[in-house]
């Protein structure tokens, strides 16, 4: 009797055994479609589309004294953002540090914050009459208050807005991208094939990557990452690693906001009264600076 429940054991194991080996393992799909169209969906709709939504959107729905739809927007964006980021990292093909990146998203989080009631108070300005184009105390409806020293307070809001807030939020921001860009180098040649939709949103991608380079002036820290990127793919290339279809759909897009970003400046490189603006090292105009220069004026 034994012997035969031995028998009828390992025929059941047996059994179990080939059944296990015949099911074929599911893969896990290597681009995350899913998480990179989120992101540049509610990049367009809730960053991009935050002082489109406070033009159209008619004024009496939004007092001047209470948040405006932009202001949602943002405080969407603030939440939304630092989600799909984490859900990001966590699928990084390689481990990388989870410490930094909850110390990056952190201080993403309070400057993007920061930044949301300074550019809150700043479009209300725009519709007293405010532009973008002058300095603060070369504004109209600024330069002539008394006493004097409300422009040094609204020159603190420009800073906290244009400066602090964005440096707060960009800063981080890139240093996640990069810190997940070094957990996507893999050996297997299948996994760096990016597929058709990833070729798809690689437009609106970009697109939007030169809308956040020029507004956010932040050119330097955008050059900053890409060059380590590209030296991270050197390196990696070297011991026979490339980037999987993830990171290669990052540095890719990046490829082409430079290009674009280039393209900008040569456009407006002769314009007198932005140069006068913009007289730093690197000539990068505001989109929104150029609106309220050219588009809104001829309107």
């Amino acid at each position: 009797m034994q012997n035969v429940r031995k028998r009828r054991g390992n025929d059941l194991h047996s059994t179990t055994g080939v059944s296990k080996q015949n099911v074929p393992e599911r893969k896990r799909p290597t681009f995350h479609f899913d998480l990179w169209l989120c992101l540049t969906l509610q990049n367009w709709i809730l960053d991009f589309g935050r002082p489109i939504a406070m033009i159209v959107l008619p004024l009496e729905w939004f007092p001047l004294n209470r948040p405006s739809a932009g202001d949602y927007f943002h405080m969407a964006y603030n939440v939304i953002t630092p989600f799909l980021m984490l859900k990001l990292v966590e699928r990084a093909h390689r481990p990388v540090s989870r410490t930094a990146v909850h110390l990056c998203i952190v201080t993403f989080v309070m400057g993007a914050s920061i930044h949301l009631v300074g550019d809150s108070i700043n479009h209300r300005l725009i519709l007293s009459g405010y532009q973008l184009h002058l300095s603060v105390r070369e504004n109209p409806i600024i330069k002539d208050l008394k006493p004097a020293s409300l422009i040094d307070s609204f020159e603190l809001l420009y800073y906290y807005d244009e400066h602090l807030g964005h440096l707060m939020w960009y800063i981080p921001f890139f240093i996640i991208l990069l810190i997940y860009f070094s957990g996507c180098f893999s050996g297997s040649e299948d996994q760096q094939k990016i597929p058709v939709s990833g070729w798809l949103l690689l437009g609106p991608s970009s697109l939007y990557y030169w809308y956040l380079v020029t507004e956010g002036q932040i050119t330097e820290l955008f050059l900053l990452t890409f060059l380590a990127m590209l030296a991270m793919m050197v390196f990696q290339r070297r011991r026979g690693l490339g980037p999987d279809s993830n990171g290669s759909f990052l540095f890719y897009s990046f490829s082409v906001t430079v290009l674009l970003v280039s393209l900008w400046v040569a456009y407006l490189w002769n314009d007198p009264v932005l140069r006068n603006k913009y007289p730093g090292l690197f000539y990068v105009p505001e989109p929104w600076s150029y609106y309220t220069l050219h588009i809104r004026k001829s309107h």
